[in-house]
């Protein structure tokens, strides 16, 4: 689960404008939730994940590729596995439409979004 009004670029107007309801609506959807239903290897260090997505209260499946690392022993002795994974997603898939033509012809906003997620754990030992 991801607090959506904790999304931050960088940039105080973007990121309020992002929380308001022409984006991620954070008063009325106030988390961005991920539950998997099935992993599967691909490859010798590959993963795919699926499960359901939530984002302004649409609920999609989606599959992330992933790529599993370790497990590693870092300098402090601890055992750690992470993995990233990624996906692109349509934002108007979810209801998220805002946008303002460019002079040029274009639009100011994209449709896809990227997600990129980077997890580490560590292998905690018994005594």
């Amino acid at each position: 689960m991801i607090d959506a009004s904790g999304i931050y670029t960088g940039i105080k107007k973007r990121d309020d404008h992002l929380r308001s309801p022409d984006f991620l609506d954070v008063e009325k959807f106030p988390h961005i939730v991920f539950k998997s239903t099935h992993a599967e290897g691909a490859g010798e260090k590959g993963l795919r994940i699926t499960g359901k997505i939530t984002i302004h209260g649409i609920t999609k499946q989606i599959t992330f590729a992933a790529n599993f690392s370790g497990p590693e022993k870092s300098p402090y002795g601890e055992i750690s596995t992470g993995f990233t994974a990624s996906i692109s997603i349509n934002r108007e898939d979810y209801n998220i439409m805002w946008n303002v033509p460019l002079e040029s012809g274009g639009v100011m906003v994209g449709r896809e979004i990227l997600i990129i997620l980077e997890i580490e754990a560590i292998c905690m030992q018994s005594n």
